[in-house]
């Protein structure tokens, strides 16, 4: 079974959502440096024209005989006019009265000095324009007089001008933005790559393969692979612990459990005595009670731990299911039970051959068990649709009904209370299928007789 992982978020989607967040910003911020930038320098562009206007003009006004005139030179006037077709409005003035020009051209909020020229932005006449004012002092009938010219000038060429630049700036924004997107996506793949190097190459390990991580890695990664180095260290222990306890189990566990059966039977031989023979005959079924359980225990913990480390290889199971029989062979003949073995495939896939041998075991001696003297046992290997197929077929009770709950741990059927055994034998076959991808299958067969089917998928 595939391993699963709990999954919360990706590194690379926020890392990528971040720095592209942050090109967008970027991007926001270079388009509004940009426009700010050439609004500021169309304004003072004009603004200066505006001041060469409107000094001109200024310089135009003359006092002849005891008269203020105002000469206004095509220059001051056109030098605004060549630079756009926005209109253009002039005037001048003293505190008093209107020498010339537009009367009502806006104001600014008090008078210039002299010397000084003030800037103001208005509408007028339902346009938006840009106003300059200065002032001059002349002499007038030996006093004093204060001349103010205002020059105005609207902004529709200037907002032309920026909307042109505006475009030109989104345009270096979107390619900004697109061209740091794409270096992000580049970055944010390259940062998490040492994460998927280093999963790869543990993926890419057998089973039993619990060397540590050796490659270099970035200095953030350096607390992972430490972490996992100590986690392997620690797994490679424990796994040679269970190995350790699982050998030596069987060997205390069986050992005693063969020598008091040996010695039971050799009293059975020796006593005549009907109530102590009985006794004895209790006493080695008790044994072989417990010295089945305790192997078939011994057994499912050796699947559980192998289950989950498969070492997989090429196997023949017509060869493995001849093997067994020959080895199953004496027990049977002991109940004049026939063992025929029909092999219409090699029923070749790819599996751990002690877990299916083990697997193919247990089905084999639970059919032998079940079967009533002098009576055969059918092994049929078969392969087709994909899959490769071991029938066991028996003359035993079959199946009560609710089989499909026979392959929990220790279930055993209602029919079978008097013989010997443990419940655990369709459990290691059923985990071994599913281990190997396949699955079991438990019948009864038209008349009398049990048929469990073990499938596995071809290679």
């Amino acid at each position: 079974m595939k391993a699963q992982a709990r999954v919360s978020g990706s590194i690379r989607r926020r890392l990528t959502l971040q720095l592209v967040g942050s090109a967008a910003v970027l991007a926001v911020l270079l388009f509004l440096l940009v426009l700010g930038f050439a609004r500021r320098v169309a304004e003072e562009s004009q603004d200066n024209i505006l001041t060469a206007s409107v000094t001109s003009i200024l310089e135009s006004v003359a006092v002849q005989d005891g008269a203020l005139t105002a000469d206004i030179p095509y220059a001051a006037l056109s030098m605004l006019g060549n630079v756009s077709n926005d209109r253009v409005f002039y005037a001048i003035r003293t505190a008093t009265e209107d020498l010339t020009g537009y009367g009502d051209l806006p104001r600014p909020d008090r008078d210039p000095r002299a010397g000084e020229t003030l800037f103001l932005t208005a509408d007028y006449k339902g346009d938006s324009l840009r106003l300059a004012s200065a002032a001059r002092t002349v002499s007038l009938e030996g006093q004093p007089l204060r001349v103010i010219a205002s020059v105005a000038q609207t902004r529709n060429g200037q907002a032309a001008t920026l909307e042109r630049i505006s475009a030109i700036a989104a345009v270096l924004g979107l390619g900004f933005f697109l061209v740091s997107a794409a270096l992000a996506i580049l970055a944010a793949q390259a940062a998490v790559k040492p994460l998927n190097d280093l999963a790869g190459s543990v993926s890419r390990r057998g089973p039993k393969d619990l060397r540590p991580v050796v490659a270099p890695v970035p200095s953030e990664m350096a607390p992972l692979v430490v972490s996992l180095n100590g986690f392997i260290a620690r797994l490679k222990v424990s796994l040679a612990r269970s190995e350790d306890f699982i050998a030596e189990a069987a060997h205390r566990v069986r050992t005693p459990l063969a020598t008091v059966r040996t010695q039971a039977e050799v009293a059975l031989r020796r006593v005549e005595r009907p109530e102590n023979r009985k006794a004895l005959k209790e006493m080695i079924r008790a044994i072989d009670e417990s010295s089945r359980a305790a192997g078939q225990l011994l057994d499912h913990a050796m699947v559980t731990f192998r289950t989950d480390s498969l070492e997989r290889q090429d196997v023949s199971l017509a060869d493995l299911t001849a093997d067994l029989a020959d080895r199953l062979g004496p027990v049977a003949d002991l109940k004049e039970i026939t063992l025929r073995l029909e092999a219409l495939d090699p029923g070749r896939i790819e599996g751990d051959p002690i877990l299916l041998q083990n697997a193919v075991r247990n089905i084999l001696d639970n059919a032998i068990k079940y079967s009533p003297e002098d009576s055969c046992v059918d092994l049929v290997i078969e392969a087709g649709e994909g899959v490769v197929r071991l029938r066991v077929e028996d003359e035993g009770p079959g199946f009560p009904s609710g089989a499909d709950k026979l392959t929990a741990r220790f279930a055993r059927g209602s029919n079978v209370s008097g013989t010997v055994g443990s419940g655990l034998g369709l459990t290691i076959a059923k985990e071994v299928a599913e281990a190997h991808g396949g699955k079991l299958k438990m019948e009864n067969r038209e008349g009398r007789g049990a048929c469990v089917t073990l499938e596995f998928p071809a290679p």
